[in-house]
C-alpha cells in the first residue's frame, strides 16, 4: 500500500519538476530534507506496525488490519490535504515538486521496508 501510494505521490512531485522552468540545486536539497525527516519518521512507524501485526494471536488476519485506526485517520487527513493544497493554488508548484518528490520517495522506501519484513517473516515461517 505504502510502495504504490509513495510512487503516485512521488510521480507528482516529479511530474511538478518537469513543469519548472529552472530547477535549482537547493530544491534536489530540499527534496532530500524531505525524504530524510519523513524517511525517518515511516521507518519507525513500519516496525511499530511490524510489533502490533506479529501480537496479533491469529496467524492470518484480514488485509485492513495491516494499519491501526490513528494510522487510516492520518493517512485520509494527509491525503485529503495534499489533494486539496495541490488544487487550491494556495503553494506554488515549487512547493510541489520539493515536498511531494521528498515525501513520495519516503513513503515508497517505507513500502519497500515493508516487502522486506514480509520476506523475511515468510521465510521464517516456511522454515518451522
Amino acid at each position: 500500500m505504502w510502495l504504490i501510494a509513495g510512487f503516485n505521490v512521488a510521480r507528482l512531485g516529479v511530474l511538478s519538476y518537469l513543469c519548472m522552468k529552472a530547477v535549482r540545486w537547493y530544491h534536489i536539497l530540499l527534496s532530500a530534507v524531505v525524504f530524510t525527516a519523513f524517511g525517518f519518521m515511516f521507518f519507525k512507524m513500519s516496525f511499530k506496525h511490524k510489533k502490533r501485526i506479529h501480537g496479533y494471536p491469529e496467524p492470518t488476519r484480514p488485509f485492513w488490519h495491516f494499519f491501526d485506526i490513528k494510522a487510516y485517520c492520518i493517512m485520509a487527513f494527509m491525503m485529503g490535504g495534499g489533494i486539496w493544497l495541490r488544487y487550491s493554488g494556495l503553494v506554488p508548484d515549487t512547493f510541489i515538486a520539493v515536498f511531494y518528490t521528498g515525501l513520495g520517495l519516503a513513503l515508497a522506501l517505507a513500502g519497500v521496508v515493508f516487502w522486506v519484513m514480509f520476506a523475511r517473516y515468510s521465510g521464517a515461517a516456511e522454515e518451522i
